[in-house]
């Protein structure tokens, strides 16, 4: 029997994208991570967009991020961006928030988290 996939365990496209929406959104409203906010555009639709295609591969749904703008080289396109702890514990408590509004199983939010935090840790470049 194939395991399912963390895209299909939160329901697919459709989710993943509120999981996006969401994490614009507590991160446009919340003033503890204004210097998070300060680090994107004014219109963060662009920033949405792109986060939503790379959480659709990252998560085991169709990689549309490599599909439309080649492999995501995290690392190096986060380089212009002064990552340091704050900024990876303010990008952490706003996908926290999401994850815990939209998912309900312990076991699968704690393995999100879990990898969210490996990957924004991996971002730190101060």
């Amino acid at each position: 029997m194939q395991q399912l996939t963390p895209y299909e365990l939160l329901g697919g496209a459709g989710v993943v994208r509120w999981l996006s929406d969401r994490f614009y959104d507590i991160m446009d409203a919340e003033p503890a991570v204004k210097p998070l906010r300060d680090m994107h555009p004014a219109d963060l639709t662009a920033s949405r967009e792109k986060l939503y295609m790379f959480l659709s591969g990252w998560l085991g749904g169709p990689p549309l991020y490599m599909q439309a703008h080649g492999h995501p080289r995290l690392r190096a396109r986060h380089l212009p961006f002064p990552i340091d702890e704050a900024a990876r514990d303010q990008w952490m408590y706003c996908m926290k928030k999401a994850v815990d509004e939209l998912v309900c199983e312990d076991e699968l939010k704690a393995k999100l988290i879990e990898a969210f935090y490996g990957t924004a840790d991996f971002m730190r470049n101060r």
